[in-house]
């Protein structure tokens, strides 16, 4: 038996396993990949201590920093995604999809969400070529341009004040005739002279060159379509994490995102933790997904040396 699994090889998960192995816990990482979601980003600008980073290098220099510390104390496996988690009389059993199961004292959970993506045609296609997903990653790449946000709550808005500190305009489309952000933020967005809102429209088409050029959208009450030229199109209409393994064995909003303690990681199950975009907490960084994964393994170790 482990003392500890850690699911998932994001920035939470990655960050974890480093603490496990500087404190000797017997563990075992089980991961798909080493990623997260802005592995596909080509320059990460807000990763404190470092300018800027590609995501790909920041994913392979978290796997080298733990491969660093791991020998004989922290087991990888790569290539294999947990199916289900189960509580035991004494700790956790999870299974893969290998079929194989593990048994552990504690579990980490880190393993992330996935943006939901637009559902226009031609989204997929000018995917990082100006349809993006992260305006903390991406927004200063479209400074002086006009963008579009689409998305109308407080994620949409808070990604359209970030931008309008870059862009040369933003104009914010949603697809209910009413904003689902807090009145008080939609007043003070939509204040700036250089933001636009438009409601109870539905984006139909991405188009483009070698990058976006322009959004259609429909009226969803009156069916007619406009073409907004548009320099980038930044998505927030929500997050699905990767939790559905889970079902039944933690608390989780109607959204899949695990309830954790903010002060200690802890679900609502002792022995089970987690970070990262995967919770119910607020500002999902990687910043501040490492940070709040050390936090959890902190006081993993602590659980641990008290049993």
């Amino acid at each position: 038996m482990y003392d500890l699994i850690i699911i998932g090889g994001g920035p939470a998960g990655a960050s974890a396993a480093i603490y496990a192995a500087r404190k000797r816990l017997k563990t075992l990482l089980i991961t798909g990949e080493f990623a997260g979601q802005s592995v596909v980003s080509d320059n990460i600008q807000n990763w404190i201590g470092t300018i800027s980073i590609s995501g790909k290098m920041l994913a392979e220099s978290m796997r080298a920093h733990l491969l660093a510390y791991s020998k004989g104390i922290v087991e990888i496996n790569e290539g294999e995604r947990v199916t289900a988690c189960r509580k035991l009389a004494k700790g956790f059993s999870v299974t893969t999809d290998k079929k194989k199961t593990y048994k552990a004292k504690t579990i980490f959970i880190g393993v992330g969400s996935g943006r939901r993506k637009l559902p226009a045609a031609g989204a997929d296609k000018y995917e990082h070529k100006g349809v993006t997903y992260c305006a903390s990653c991406d927004g200063p790449l479209f400074e002086g341009q006009d963008v579009i946000v689409v998305g109308g709550g407080n994620a949409g808005f808070e990604t359209a004040s970030q931008l309008l500190a870059y862009a040369k305009s933003v104009t914010l489309i949603n697809n209910t005739p009413d904003y689902f952000a807090d009145p008080v933020t939609v007043e003070k967005v939509l204040a700036h002279p250089k933001m636009k809102g438009i409601n109870n429209v539905t984006p139909v088409k991405v188009d483009g060159d070698k990058f976006v050029t322009s959004l259609t959208y429909k009226d969803n009450k009156t069916g007619k379509l406009t073409t907004l030229p548009t320099g980038g199109i930044f998505v927030e209409i929500g997050l699905a994490p990767a939790t559905s393994f889970l079902k039944g064995t933690v608390k989780m909003t109607p959204g899949g995102q695990i309830k954790v303690n903010p002060r200690s990681g802890a679900a609502s199950i002792s022995g089970i933790w987690a970070a990262g975009d995967c919770t119910d907490l607020p500002y999902h960084q990687n910043n501040i997904a490492v940070g709040d994964a050390i936090r959890a393994l902190e006081n993993i170790y602590v659980y641990l040396k008290a049993k």
